[in-house]
């Protein structure tokens, strides 16, 4: 490659071209994740990739993303817009638009690339591929489990293995912090005494002098382990690990309760993120909703190459009908 082509080929960074056979173990794993949520009844959107800026900026989950959005003008119209950093505001402006008058609950999912101003420690990838489910319209126990569960039966379809689902309670962590009386410095000796498996970090929450609002959100919290630990057992998904870190803010700006995120003992970095949050018609809470996103760089390190369909090459001049024959097998036909 001279010079001039490896110039061409410099991409900034955060941006890759997926290649063979990465490119295709991807397709499959967002296929074989498509087919599990819509067993589960969610209906599939395709929002686009930019958008005015005020709806894609709109407070509640845009708002809380919109120092890593990319802004450019529309040259139609003058006007500012957006290209997504993550899908979940979109969904919320379909739900109370296009979608508003539809029967609740809403279930919805996607499959979509964004773009990000900028990568983090933990995700440099500026543009990566979201797919997740969001429930719109119901707030109550047994949606957040079936969020929670729904996400786990994605990957275990995947085949991946030692899932760890930890959840965390961010609206209640100035109150932990006030309870514990512990400064912000403080927060990794507090960890320690409180987060881990489930029956000990709720052992541990009980045992603090909180507000009635916080107790009220672990007892809801301690409701959907409940359930998912039900459901885990009668879909027979194995070796998922189900742990709290009550003190994780990060990546929950915009939401409330329940959060969780997902692990894999052989994968680095977070599979996803879920949980519960609001979507505002204005400045007010409109509807409660619950959803997850994965995210399928982070995936991608644990897929393994499926056994790929037999290849035949034949000659340029091959009878079509021959070729048409062959992969009426399943067989895969290079001609030439």
């Amino acid at each position: 490659m001279n010079s001039a082509s490896q110039n061409n080929a410099l991409l900034p960074s955060g941006f890759e071209d997926l290649l063979p056979p990465q490119a295709e173990m991807e397709y499959d794993a967002i296929a074989r994740l498509m087919a599990v949520f819509r067993s589960f009844g969610y209906a599939r959107v395709k929002p686009p990739l930019a958008e005015f800026e005020e709806s894609l900026l709109a407070p509640g989950p845009g708002a809380a993303l919109a120092s890593e959005t990319f802004r450019v003008m529309d040259p139609v119209t003058h006007r500012m817009m957006g290209l997504r950093s993550d899908i979940t505001a979109q969904i919320a402006r379909i739900a109370l638009s296009r979608l508003g008058d539809a029967p609740r609950p809403l279930r919805l999912t996607y499959a979509n690339d964004v773009i990000r101003t900028k990568g983090s420690q933990a995700r440099t990838q500026r543009q990566f591929t979201q797919v997740g489910c969001e429930m719109i319209g119901r707030d109550d126990v047994d949606s957040d489990v079936e969020i929670c569960v729904v996400a786990l039966k994605g990957l275990t379809a995947l085949g991946t293995r030692g899932v760890t689902m930890d959840f965390a309670l961010p609206r209640i962590v100035d109150d932990i912090f006030a309870a514990t009386k512990t400064r912000q410095d403080g927060i990794d000796g507090l960890r320690h005494t409180l987060a881990g498996p489930v029956d000990k970090a709720l052992s541990a929450l009980d045992a603090l002098a909180l507000p009635e609002a916080a107790c009220e959100y672990i007892a809801r919290l301690r409701a959907v382990i409940s359930g998912v630990e039900a459901a885990i057992a009668g879909l027979d998904m194995n070796g998922i690990s189900l742990t709290i870190d009550p003190l994780e803010t990060r990546g929950f700006e915009y939401h409330g309760g329940l959060a969780f995120t997902l692990f894999a003992a052989d994968i680095r970095g977070e599979l996803g993120r879920g949980g519960r949050y609001d979507i505002y018609e204005g400045d007010k809470p409109k509807e409660s909703a619950a959803g997850f996103t994965l995210y399928m760089d982070t995936l991608r390190q644990g897929l393994k190459v499926q056994s790929g369909a037999e290849v035949k090459e034949l000659s340029a001049d091959a009878d079509w009908a021959e070729v048409a024959r062959l992969q009426a097998q399943g067989i895969i036909v290079k001609r030439g």
